[in-house]
């Protein structure tokens, strides 16, 4: 075919193609998937599928927490997640003896009805090379002024060793909860048998006051039940006054305003300190467009990402299939006789074997865990018998034309005849099944992936909904780590089901409306 014709033909079916309104919605929506494809790594961060199987990249998210937005359609509000770097911070420092410190402010405005999840430091780095050397970190807390309170101003973490894994989780912290109690017993809230000595130091209070909480069982109690941030950020009085320790712990009301933290960070003068990748989280009990899951990872990224797999694997195997299934179809047509029955007959024995079994047993033989390419390769070998049976019955017609006659009568070869003669007239037939076999491909992925069967080192949809299942959402109630990689996987099958349709409609004369 000479180049001119070839444009006028692509020119013919593209105006032919514009017109079918579903072919046109499914290829705009295909062209936006592959930009958000090609631009993930640009949107979130190249690193995404290394970090996706660690839990310390995702340490500062909130573990199952819904999409920001559910706000809008809740009764309470909840906060969202917030995070301060070295760049909205206030830092001073100053020498002291031989000890450097480090000062670190910043205020966040506490709007929600339900607080923050937890607080964590994270991100400090320091040259020290030994456990004793690593920096002291001190938190201080100003909240907002409540009437009849007489200390708004409290300590919520105090000269801690900052550990190896260099992350420093409030909520999860004794030390925290003992300062919070040490706070609302200076204010009056309760009292102990054995009052604490004002002249001790700090950590000789928090260990004169946590001896006594651990002999009372009633206090013990409380200590253990108690989330340290719905207290740090809850009213303690009720019209001036001071509430009991059972309405703090159980009936927390949130007190709303400006919170100012100051971070102080302690270390030797011979131990050089790095803020570049300092950052205090306050986690949210929401996060993001689309949640995260159990680890904290966000739904919306791992959308994002599992396109490239989807089409990767959709494309790769759909495009494998019906070319190995259009030659073998078309050879088996062309040379007939014993060669066609046993090309059949083979065909026929591997459509009657149980895919979804044959896979898994596959799989098993990769380990357990099968790549890309393996995944590939397994889909593509049961993928092909269908094409293969409708382009024998199609090549069958053909190779009875008069111009296969004429060509072979020519001394034309049979790879000739094949590839310049049938094959050809096979691609209308191709393309659309091409689009059509799409889907397929990518619910076997999810099948498989869903399973547990496919490698951990690929971010899929179906990996996705393993996690959620495996994580008890649809019982927990967690909808947004079950419905949008569920949507994704119908969404995208449905764009190519519009395109092949379209397409077939186009290409095949039988289906052309009038």
């Amino acid at each position: 075919m000479r180049w001119v014709d070839f444009k006028d033909s692509v020119k013919r079916f593209w105006d032919e193609f514009k017109h079918q309104k579903s072919g046109m919605f499914g290829l705009t929506f295909l062209i936006i998937l592959i930009v958000l494809a090609i631009a993930a790594p640009y949107i979130t961060s190249p690193n995404i599928p290394k970090e996706w199987q660690t839990g310390q990249a995702w340490i500062t998210n909130p573990k199952n927490a819904p999409p920001s937005w559910e706000n809008y359609f809740s009764s309470e509000t909840k906060a969202p997640q917030a995070e301060y770097t070295i760049d909205n911070m206030h830092l001073t420092k100053v020498q002291n003896g031989s000890y450097t410190i480090y000062k670190l402010t910043f205020t966040y405005n506490m709007k929600y009805d339900v607080p923050p999840k937890d607080i964590v430091i994270t991100g400090l780095n320091s040259t020290a090379t030994r456990p004793q050397d690593n920096p002291l970190v001190t938190l201080y807390v100003d909240r907002p002024p409540e009437n009849g309170l007489k200390y708004n101003f409290f300590v919520l973490l105090y000269n801690t060793q900052l550990p190896s894994n260099g992350v420093i989780q409030i909520a999860y912290s004794q030390e925290a909860k003992s300062l919070i109690f040490y706070w609302l017993y200076k204010n009056g809230v309760f009292k102990l048998p054995i009052n604490v000595p004002d002249n001790l130091p700090l950590d000789m209070k928090l260990m004169y006051l946590t001896q006594q909480i651990q002999m009372n069982s009633t206090l013990y109690g409380y200590f253990q039940s108690m989330d340290p941030m719905k207290v740090v950020f809850g009213k303690i009085t009720d019209n001036g006054k001071l509430k009991t320790l059972n309405q703090i712990i159980n009936s927390p009301e949130s007190l709303q305003g400006p919170y100012k933290f100051t971070v102080v960070i302690k270390a030797p003068n011979n131990i050089h300190v790095d803020f570049t990748n300092f950052k205090v989280a306050m986690v949210g009990r929401t996060y993001g467009l689309l949640g995260t899951d159990q680890y904290g990872r966000p739904i919306a990224v791992g959308l994002l990402w599992g396109i490239r797999v989807a089409l990767a694997i959709g494309l790769a195997v759909s495009v494998s299939s019906v070319v190995i299934g259009i030659l073998i179809g078309v050879t088996s047509a062309y040379l007939g006789g014993w060669a066609d029955e046993a090309i059949q007959r083979f065909t026929e024995f591997m459509m009657t074997l149980p895919v979804l079994p044959m896979l898994i047993l596959l799989s098993l033989y990769f380990g357990g865990r099968i790549n890309l390419k393996q995944l590939v390769f397994i889909l593509v070998l049961f993928g092909w018998m269908g094409t293969t049976k409708v382009a024998r019955s199609m090549a069958l017609q053909i190779k009875e034309q008069t111009y296969i006659e004429a060509a072979r009568a020519l001394g034309a070869s049979t790879g000739r005849i094949v590839f310049k003669h049938i094959v050809p007239q096979l691609l209308p037939y191709a393309f659309a099944s091409i689009a059509l076999s799409v889907p397929g491909a990518i619910l076997s992925e999810a099948g498989l992936s869903f399973l547990g069967l496919t490698s951990n080192n690929m971010i899929t949809w179906g990996q996705m909904l393993n996690n959620a299942n495996a994580n008890g959402a649809t019982l927990n109630g967690y909808w947004w780590q079950v419905i949008p990689p569920g949507l994704a996987i119908a969404f995208v099958g449905l764009i190519f089901v519009l395109i092949g349709v379209s397409l077939d409609t186009v290409l095949n004369p039988r289906l052309k409306r009038a």
